[in-house]
């Protein structure tokens, strides 16, 4: 037994209101008071019903049933009903099955359209040229005139299959947009978790090759470079957490601790933090985000030079500054595509507040402005 939820959903599959509208013309074409009553073209007498006149009802209401999947011969049954109809001078009520038909048909229509086109004007120039021979016939101006009348239709037809197909490129590029931008999103937050900690073991292992004559200092570089993956672990799992769709807020993890791992990488730094950070405020991440970055190209590109980090925590917004010294030769480069800043700029635009990033003689700046609860 079909539950009441499921008539929706199978209304829509099975497209149930063309057989609905068969059954009504069907119907109303019975009804003694409609006799007569329905599309009158050719100029044929009137004719009482017979027989006959079942079967053209038939034939212009029984191929609504299948109209959604042939909507053409759909179209051409019920044209060839309409055709017995008024040469016999029934008109009946199911003569509105043409005007239906077509404008399903040109509606759904994919392929072959102007064939089609051509193949049932040259039908209705037949018809036309039949009622004279009958004892019937219409002037050629209402001939004209009922024929641009089915091409108003089938314009019709043709304007809303127009305007689905645009709708439903609208939807695809929506969804081929809304992933561009969800791989951009995760490509950033992986660059985010995974420089900074690679950068900072890479640093600490070349470090220890030159302390295997100190064991004391060889123990400690090491165990920072074990302390320093298993951070890059954990940041990991968090990411995860976070492309969970059951996900909530995420939990930030503290500039100090970002700060004292890069310290323990070689990296001189101060850090000063001005005011309290909001609790669940939306500036967190990605002031986190900013000192990380930050830091992670001081190591890169700047290491042993003296960096300082200024947070300062306003009512409506949070101010970063990381300042890192010119160095005389430039460090051996680690790798990296370059992507971080340009992916800091972008999210901090978004919010509405400003980034800047570049060198002058005294070294590498990064001013960043982020508003609070911009989300």
């Amino acid at each position: 037994m079909i539950g009441l939820r499921r008539v929706p959903e199978l209304w829509r599959r099975y497209a149930l209101w063309y057989p609905l509208i068969g059954l009504g013309l069907f119907v109303g074409s019975l009804v003694p008071a409609l006799h007569g009553q329905g599309t009158q073209f050719g100029g044929m007498p009137a004719r009482p019903y017979d027989q006959l006149t079942v079967v053209a009802v038939a034939l212009q209401c029984l191929p609504f049933v299948l109209c959604r999947r042939w909507p053409v011969a759909c179209l051409a049954v019920v044209s060839l009903g309409f055709a017995v109809d008024q040469l016999r001078g029934y008109h009946t009520f199911a003569g509105t099955a043409l005007v239906i038909a077509l404008l399903v048909a040109a509606a759904r229509l994919e392929r072959g359209r102007w064939v089609a086109a051509l193949v049932f004007s040259a039908a209705y120039v037949v018809l036309a040229l039949l009622f004279p021979l009958l004892g019937g016939g219409e002037p050629v101006a209402e001939v004209v005139t009922f024929y641009l009348a089915l091409v108003l239709v089938a314009s019709a037809g043709s304007w809303l299959r127009a305007t689905r197909i645009a709708e439903a490129e609208r939807r695809r590029r929506v969804a081929e947009d809304t992933r561009a931008a969800e791989r951009a999103r995760i490509a950033r937050e992986l660059h985010d978790v995974v420089t900074h900690h690679v950068t900072a073991m890479v640093v600490q292992a070349e470090s220890a090759r030159y302390l295997t004559a100190e064991p004391e200092r060889l123990d400690e570089s090491l165990t920072a470079v074990a302390g320093t993956g298993r951070q890059a672990l954990t940041d990991l799992r968090h990411l995860l957490d976070v492309l969970n769709p059951d996900h909530t807020a995420p939990p930030v993890g503290g500039l100090r601790t970002l700060v004292e791992q890069t310290r323990r990488a070689g990296q001189p730094v101060e850090f000063t933090e001005d005011g309290t950070a909001r609790a669940g405020g939306s500036a967190g991440p990605v002031v986190y985000r900013v000192v990380q970055e930050s830091l992670t190209n001081a190591l890169k590109h700047a290491r042993g030079s003296r960096t300082s980090v200024r947070v300062r925590h306003g009512e409506r917004e949070v101010t970063v500054e990381v300042s890192t010294d010119a160095v005389a030769a430039p460090a051996v480069p680690l790798g990296g595509g370059g992507r971080g800043l340009a992916g800091l700029r972008e999210r901090i635009d978004l919010l509405g507040g400003e980034f800047s990033a570049g060198h002058d003689p005294s070294g590498f700046h990064v001013h960043a402005r982020v508003p609070e609860n911009s989300r």
